[in-house]
């Protein structure tokens, strides 16, 4: 569910998932932002998460479990009109599925915006929920990812085994 009201004061919490740490900023209503963490181990926050990231929190190890396709706890992430219509768009790629920035860029149908497209991709702030992980390159390999290819590839090969049962896309 996105939340499109307004934003109030966002607390940072964290999560251990098989990838590492994630981060996750949220407000009392909404999660804004879920991104890795790039270093050792932040500090413990003694301050209780409200209950839109407790439900983050167990969505995602539904995810991890392969128990859960598509995300339900409200969330919302800041952008102009054209970020929050690309962005949108990665909702409605099919878990398991990839497609191509410039088939991003025809879905939003603005074809000559396929760098625009990419570089918003790269801005998404909700790693694995807004699924910007399942734009591969027109040629079908992999390209550009914030967190890192190797967590790209494990999480596309993670749908795939449960999506289609297969184990390996990428050799």
């Amino acid at each position: 569910m996105i939340d499109r009201g307004p934003s109030t004061q966002i607390a940072t919490f964290y999560y251990e998932s098989p990838l590492g740490i994630l981060s996750i900023g949220a407000s009392e209503t909404a999660v804004h932002s879920i991104l890795f963490v790039k270093k050792e181990k932040p500090l413990t926050i003694s301050t209780p998460p409200p209950a839109v990231v407790n439900k983050c929190k167990k969505e995602l190890d539904e995810y991890f479990a392969g128990q859960r396709r598509n995300f339900e706890f409200s969330f919302r992430q800041f952008g102009t009109p054209f970020q929050e219509s690309v962005w949108d768009e990665l909702l409605n790629i099919p878990y398991g599925k990839t497609i191509s920035y410039l088939e991003l860029a025809k879905r939003i149908g603005n074809t000559s915006a396929i760098r625009a497209v990419g570089t918003t991709n790269g801005k998404n702030q909700i790693v694995i929920v807004v699924p910007c992980h399942r734009v591969i390159g027109s040629n079908g390999h992999l390209t550009g990812y914030g967190g890192e290819l190797w967590r790209k590839q494990w999480l596309l090969e993670h749908e795939a085994r449960f999506a289609n049962g297969i184990q390996t896309l990428f050799p």
